[in-house]
């Protein structure tokens, strides 16, 4: 019941957490299928000299371990890292880079698999038509769409339930009694190390909610003719 009164009543650190998830999540999710869709296109669409091996890099990075990836990131940002100066360790930005390598693959791997899967006419005829290469895309992307959306569900997922590489990377810190760099899945982590089960539960209870609520929405996108 507290769970529930501590959602109904909009309790300020509750409410702090779910912004900064969706915030960080929203971030990572937008670079990764700005990088992974034209990736998953371009790879499923052409043929060149070592294409099998990147295929095979692409299909090996979708099971990268995410505190691998963390501890790669953290490694980089720290102060005596390549990138120390930039001062973005236990940042929301140091978050989203730890993410985004762990959802471009994903979203890279299932759309390279989609394209890969259509009919070869459909291609054929495009271009016997007279279409350039951007119109050959455009045609092959609105065909594989229900795939398409399929990978974004699959790339939200990853960024949103998320806690090894963000949790090394952004600190799970509050700061002058704020959040700065929690999300709800740390969050869960945090309290239920502290025996807080009723902030743990409210946090699963909104992330599931927020899930199923994103995920209608792009299955939705997915059937729609």
């Amino acid at each position: 019941m507290h769970a529930l009164r501590l959602l109904l009543d909009g309790d300020p650190y509750t409410l702090e957490v779910i912004a900064t998830s969706l915030k960080i999540s929203a971030v990572s999710l937008a670079i990764a299928i700005a990088i992974g869709l034209p990736l998953g296109l371009a790879l499923g669409m052409t043929r060149f000299a070592g294409k099998g091996g990147f295929l095979v890099l692409v299909n090996s990075a979708m099971g990268l371990p995410p505190v691998v990836v963390g501890l790669f990131v953290f490694m980089a940002l720290r102060n005596d890292g390549p990138f120390g100066q930039a001062g973005l360790l236990f940042t929301p930005t140091a978050m989203v880079i730890a993410q985004v390598p762990l959802a471009v693959p994903l979203i890279a791997g299932i759309t390279m698999a989609a394209i890969a899967a259509l009919h070869p006419d459909i291609r054929l005829q495009a271009r016997g038509l007279g279409a350039g290469r951007i119109q050959q895309a455009r045609l092959v992307a609105r065909e594989a769409r229900p795939s398409l959306v399929a990978a974004c569900i699959a790339g939200f997922g990853i960024t949103i339930s998320e806690v090894g590489a963000i949790i090394i990377t952004g600190g799970n810190l509050l700061v002058g009694g704020h959040n700065y760099t929690r999300t709800m899945t740390t969050a869960i982590v945090q309290e239920t190390r502290q025996g807080r089960f009723d902030r743990a539960l409210a946090f699963a209870i909104i992330l599931l909610v927020l899930i199923a609520i994103v995920n209608i929405f792009l299955t939705r996108a997915q059937t729609r003719r």
